[in-house]
């Protein structure tokens, strides 16, 4: 089922005879799933997704309703707490499972919330496998694009610069990162929406932010930021603003 097209080989190195497809399946709504991603994930005999520890993979619900039902299945399980991860011990025993399947000429699909490369855990299976097999990333529907879309505020207009920073960095280095910002989104808010907040208090920007959780997803939230008064966030969550109000004024 290897297609003669995929995007990304390697000079020089051998080339199994299996695919794997690096795919985008979108920030949580299944049918912002990209056609192509469709087509791969009804036709590869193997699928693979990240999951917790314990429980059900996000990923993997995003797209249940697509698989066709007979294909061998590799939950990649992984600790939630971001001090370990990436957690290379992980990613290096998902590689050797994957590389069996690609080396018995099975394609394989891993699955990726949002896009592989933006800040997607698909990137680490392809450090590990792209010497030595046939990769091709097909692009996801971000949540970068998506939270703007669910909060009604455009991200960036004309000639706005965007800054994309994870709210996980220190608090001095947050505030001098946005304090000359045209545009901004903040993500994997979680549990440092306070340092956000006293961030964009200092900065004066607090009316110029939106927030988003969980995006496109059932039990998704969107409010000004000046209407969130918890000391955390879930993980799924994005912070977007914006100088000017708005983009387009």
């Amino acid at each position: 089922m290897a297609t003669a097209d995929a995007s990304h080989t390697m000079a020089g190195s051998e080339i199994m005879s299996g695919t794997l497809y690096g795919l985008g399946v979108g920030p949580g709504d299944p049918e912002l799933i990209t056609l192509k991603a469709h087509r791969l994930l009804t036709s590869v005999p193997v699928v693979a997704y990240p999951a917790p520890e314990h429980g059900e993979s996000l990923a993997r619900s995003i797209v249940a309703s697509h698989l066709a039902g007979n294909q061998t299945e590799i939950a990649i399980r992984m600790p939630l707490d971001l001090n370990r991860f990436p957690v290379e011990a992980v990613y290096d025993r998902a590689a050797v499972e994957i590389a069996e399947h690609l080396d018995a000429g099975r394609d394989v699909a891993a699955i990726c919330e949002g896009d592989p490369f933006f800040y997607g855990s698909f990137m680490y299976l392809f450090g590990r496998l792209t010497d030595r097999h046939r990769i091709e990333v097909v692009p996801g529907v971000s949540s970068l694009v998506a939270c703007p879309a669910a909060a009604g505020a455009p991200l960036a207009a004309r000639d706005d610069v965007l800054l994309v920073c994870p709210g996980i960095l220190p608090e001095e280095e947050l505030q001098v990162r946005l304090a000359t910002v045209e545009a901004a989104a903040v993500i994997k808010v979680g549990r440092h929406l306070d340092k956000v907040r006293r961030v964009l208090e200092a900065l004066d920007l607090v009316e110029h932010a939106h927030y988003v959780e969980h995006a496109t997803m059932a039990d998704q939230v969107v409010l000004p930021f000046s209407e969130i008064d918890a000391a955390k966030a879930p993980y799924f969550s994005m912070v977007l603003i914006h100088r000017r109000g708005e983009a387009w004024r």
